[in-house]
C-alpha cells in the first residue's frame, strides 16, 4: 500500500537558506547600483556590474519590479529605482529630522542641568530658535519658537559661526555689526575673531551675559553627514545657577548631547 502523506511541509535545507540569502544580497546590491545611476541601467549593465548572467539579473529585476522597487523604461530598456524604494528611503529622512531627533537629548539636558535647552539654526544673518524644552525652575530662560537672536551675542550664534571659514564669518559679522547689548558683549572685530577660534578649538561656545545681564548660555554644534553644522543645541539659565565653577561640567554635558544627536541623524563632526 502506498504511504499516505498529509500536510507535510517542505523542509528548508541549509543550501536552500543560503540561496535565499544570496538572492537577497544580490537584490540589495542591485538596488545600490541602480540608485547610483543617474540615467538608469540596461540589463547588460546591471548583469555586468553584479557579475551575473543576464538571465539571472533579469529574474532579480522582475522580482523587484513586481514590488515596485525598480521600474523600467520599455522604450529605452533602462532600469531605475522604483517608487517603493523611494518610500523606504524617505522613511530614513524622517529619522534624520534634527528637531525630532534632538528632543530626547534636550529633555535629558534639562534633567541633568535644571536649565532650559534650546535648538537653533543659522538663517542668513541671524539664528532662529526651532526647538525648546523648558526648565522646571520658576526663574528660567524662555524664547518663542521662530524668534531670533544676534549671531555675535548668543551661544548658539557663536557656535554656528565658529565652523564657518573665518573670512566668511567675519564678513557676515561686519554686515550685522557688533551691537553692544550689555557691558559684556564683544564689540571689537579682532577680539570676536579670536573668540570664534577659541570656540572652534574647545568645541563649545559661551554667551557670558553678552545678550542679557544675568543670563549665561552654553552651546555646541550638531553636524550632518558632510561635517556641516546644521543646528546648535544649548542650555541657558541665570548666572546665579550657571556659575563659572560649573562651566566645565555643563559644557561637557552639552557637547555630549550634540555629539549624540549628530550620531542619531547619521552625521559626523568635521575633520580637525
Amino acid at each position: 500500500m502506498a504511504e499516505e502523506v498529509k500536510n507535510k511541509k517542505p523542509k528548508t535545507t541549509k543550501s536552500g537558506s543560503a540561496t535565499q540569502v544570496q538572492s537577497l544580497s544580490r537584490a540589495l546590491l542591485l538596488l545600490e547600483r541602480l540608485a547610483a545611476s543617474d540615467m538608469g541601467m540596461s540589463l547588460t549593465e546591471v548583469a555586468a556590474s553584479l557579475g551575473l548572467a543576464p538571465s539571472t539579473a533579469h529574474r532579480l529585476l522582475n522580482s523587484l519590479r513586481s514590488h515596485d522597487f525598480v521600474d523600467v523604461d520599455e522604450t529605452q530598456g533602462l532600469w531605475s529605482i522604483g517608487v517603493n524604494a523611494f518610500s523606504i528611503g524617505n522613511a530614513y529622512l524622517k529619522k534624520r529630522d534634527v528637531i525630532a531627533q534632538s528632543r530626547p537629548f534636550m529633555k535629558r539636558l534639562v534633567a541633568e542641568t535644571g536649565e532650559t535647552s534650546n535648538l537653533a539654526i543659522l538663517e542668513q544673518d541671524r539664528v532662529v530658535y526651532v526647538g525648546q524644552v523648558e526648565s522646571p525652575q520658576t526663574m528660567r530662560m524662555v524664547v518663542s519658537l521662530g524668534s531670533s537672536s544676534p549671531l555675535h551675542a548668543s551661544g548658539v550664534g557663536k557656535a554656528l559661526l565658529s565652523v564657518i571659514p573665518s573670512k566668511e564669518a567675519m564678513a557676515l559679522i561686519r554686515q550685522t555689526e557688533l551691537t553692544a547689548f550689555t557691558e559684556h558683549t564683544i564689540t571689537r572685530y579682532e577680539q570676536f575673531e579670536q573668540e570664534l577660534g577659541r570656540i572652534h578649538q574647545q568645541g563649545y561656545s559661551l554667551d557670558d551675559e553678552e545678550q542679557f545681564e544675568g543670563l549665561r548660555c552654553i552651546a555646541a554644534n550638531i553636524y550632518n553627514e558632510y561635517g556641516e553644522a546644521v543646528a546648535a543645541i544649548s542650555i541657558s539659565g541665570p548666572a546665579v545657577r550657571v556659575k563659572r565653577e560649573r562651566l566645565p561640567q555643563l559644557s561637557t554635558l552639552v557637547m555630549d548631547a550634540a555629539r549624540e544627536v549628530t550620531h542619531a541623524i547619521g552625521g559626523k563632526p568635521p575633520k580637525a
